[in-house]
């Protein structure tokens, strides 16, 4: 019983780092749009949420532990990280002189999006924990 309710608080947890990483990723391309020959990243949090193996109600995640420091989990780093999201290079909407591919319009527009799906994530788990503070009082 303990497990499903860890394991949904911990898919919501890697669900709202993901988005913070995210975020730190579009705010850099905005940041760098007229740096020249800058190429505009970005990752889907659903595909890395899928690669990372977690999914809500999934109670098959293995999680490794290191027994001694250096030891190196199945994806190549420490035991019981999750994987990097595989980055993608974004396509330019238009041909630019300095080889820049950040597209303002589309850089605004993620970023916006990944804040609110950020917030709805962060009052589902505030949800979640009200619901369990509920019921270990018996409210």
């Amino acid at each position: 019983m303990l497990d499903r309710l860890t394991n949904s608080l911990d898919f919501q947890a890697q669900a709202l780092n993901l988005r913070a990483e995210r975020q730190r990723l579009i705010a850099s391309n905005i940041a760098n749009a007229d740096t020249p020959g800058y190429q505009a990243r970005d990752f889907s949090v659903g595909n890395a949420l899928r690669a990372s193996g977690a999914a809500a109600g999934s109670s098959t995640v293995v999680t490794l532990s290191a027994t001694a420091q250096g030891h190196l989990g199945t994806n190549g780093q420490p035991a019981g990280s999750t994987p990097d999201p595989q980055m993608l290079y974004a396509n330019p909407a238009q041909t630019n002189l300095d080889s820049n591919s950040v597209d303002m319009d589309r850089e605004r527009a993620s970023f916006a999006d990944n804040t609110v799906q950020y917030e709805a994530s962060l009052r589902f788990i505030n949800s979640q924990v009200r619901t369990l503070l509920t019921a270990i009082t018996g409210q």
